[in-house]
């Protein structure tokens, strides 16, 4: 299958919250395979299926809220890939958004997925009234790679950010994206 073929049977989906329950633990197997292979979006080994489904539990709220919003792409019927949009609630920053979680299955990467969840949640933040992106990433990660080539720009680099899955400090690149901007 080639990277057009699969991106042309995987539609973004904007999940509702009771999708969103129904969904937990496709989203779990994703983060536990993200962080089993090191990815590094918050969580430290061991990392089990079990504490994957924990995380997304506690990000229904959110959802419920309205204060997140979360897509996915599904591939012959799984969920292979996701991304949250977090809105800014401060008064002064209702218009921001903040990238988070922008996980892509490793058996599916490679295949453009990142990059058009990325574009759907941009194409909502619009929707939303907010005209600002802001997310960050492990220095010299494959997605730090990725987020210039749409149209992100790096802030700059903060040392020893992160604990990494392995238990080292990671340094975190900082990205924003303004959508007022062509």
């Amino acid at each position: 299958m080639t990277s057009s073929d699969f991106l042309a049977t995987s539609p973004i989906e904007l999940l509702t919250p009771a999708e969103a329950e129904r969904a937990v633990a496709q989203l779990g197997v994703i983060l536990e395979a993200c962080v089993s292979e090191g990815s590094g979006v918050g969580f430290v080994l061991p990392f089990s299926q079990s504490l994957a489904e924990t995380f997304w539990r506690g990000r229904l709220a959110g959802l419920m809220e309205g204060s997140r919003h979360t897509l996915i792409a599904r591939h012959t019927g799984a969920i292979a890939g996701t991304v949250s949009l977090e809105l800014a609630p401060q008064p002064n920053a209702r218009h921001r958004a903040e990238i988070s979680k922008l996980l892509v299955h490793p058996e599916a990467r490679r295949l453009g997925l990142a990059r058009k969840l990325l574009q759907e949640a941009e194409r909502l933040a619009v929707t939303l009234g907010r005209t600002l992106l802001v997310l960050d990433t492990v220095t010299g990660d494959r997605a730090e790679r990725l987020y210039p080539t749409c149209g992100f720009v790096r802030v700059g680099v903060i040392p020893n950010y992160a604990v990494s899955p392995a238990g080292t400090l990671d340094a975190t690149t900082v990205f924003y994206k303004d959508l007022t901007v062509k």
